[in-house]
């Protein structure tokens, strides 16, 4: 899909979406600047349902004229279609600790100070799932297809069937807004609970940033969607000091002891990042090679973004999937 690169590209920034602070007016802003930036109509060829006929004007496009209606009345009538629910589909968040670790503080800094000197609040990985969670169910509603939703952490959290009303999208950017984590992660269990509750086949996004004990869990509970018929989109969403392990040593003697606590059991140790860093790299694209190996084997979409990572680039992703499912 082709998108101009100078449309609301910077006004799509997530530190700068975060100075707008309501979630669906976020929602908007990047879902309506995403679809000024396309080329063509995102809305181009979904399915549609026949309503009435009218007669032709200057300017409807010829190929939607009836020319059975021609040849029995000697007069051009254009088909009018109305649109119809096109495709379930399926938002799930992992909201577990991890899910909290801030951006870097040089950036948000860099990108949050206004002239004053306020500061943006440094955007989590959560709250960038649910920048982008919003903008998708946004975007999905506007194309009439039913959006569901649930989150969790080692256990089901929430569950909200796949429907396409306003209320109902109001209920999920609610949902999103009040979001509570818990210090476990075991997404197995509740990726198969989900998988046995999605009954009519869609397409499933997956926002978490993987970090799980068991590895073969989550990827057998993505596979088990997947069995189900389910097209399937992990979006892995990282911090880029997770990806670089940088900046620790900034305004510090590259000796400095450092304090590195798990943010989910809270096991601690303290170092220098200099003396962990190349371990800590191997380690970190070993896991990353595990997820994209495995989910390619089993025909799952991978993608690595940031929390840096402007929300549209995301959309574009989920739009592509969409328009190859249809």
């Amino acid at each position: 899909m082709q998108q101009n690169s100078t449309v609301g590209r910077t006004f799509l920034d997530p530190t700068i979406l975060a100075r707008i602070g309501n979630l669906e007016l976020i929602a908007k802003f990047v879902v309506e600047g995403f679809i000024s930036g396309l080329h063509k109509s995102p809305y181009h060829g979904f399915s549609v349902e026949f309503s009435q006929y009218r007669q032709y004007m200057p300017g409807d496009d010829p190929k939607h004229i009836d020319w059975k209606a021609y040849a029995r009345t000697d007069r051009y009538y254009i088909k009018q279609f109305e649109e119809e629910t096109n495709l379930n589909c399926y938002l799930l968040l992992d909201t577990s600790e991890s899910m909290t670790h801030p951006v870097d503080d040089e950036q948000t800094s860099e990108a949050g100070t206004e002239g004053d000197g306020a500061r943006t609040p440094s955007l989590s990985k959560l709250r960038y799932s649910s920048f982008l969670m919003a903008s998708l169910a946004y975007f999905m509603a506007k194309q009439r297809d039913a959006v569901g939703f649930a989150y969790f952490d080692d256990a089901l959290r929430q569950y909200l069937p796949a429907r396409s009303s306003t209320s109902h999208l109001h209920s999920i950017l609610l949902t999103l807004e009040t979001l509570q984590t818990t210090k476990n992660t075991r997404m197995g269990t509740p990726l198969h609970q989900i998988a046995e509750r999605l009954t009519k086949r869609g397409l499933v996004l997956f926002v978490s940033d993987l970090y799980d004990e068991n590895h073969e869990e989550v990827i057998a509970g993505l596979e088990h969607l997947r069995y189900e018929g389910h097209e399937v989109i992990v979006f892995h969403v990282l911090a880029q000091q997770e990806l670089e392990f940088a900046n620790f040593e900034t305004g510090r003697s590259s000796e400095a002891l450092i304090r590195f606590i798990d943010s989910e059991n809270d096991a601690e140790i303290i170092t220098t990042p200099q003396a962990i860093r190349e371990s800590y790299l191997s380690n970190f694209n070993e896991f990353l090679d595990t997820y994209k190996l495995a989910l390619r084997q089993a025909d799952i979409d991978y993608n690595i973004i940031t929390t840096a990572t402007p929300i549209d680039l995301a959309l574009a992703s989920y739009l592509a999937k969409r328009q190859g499912v249809l």
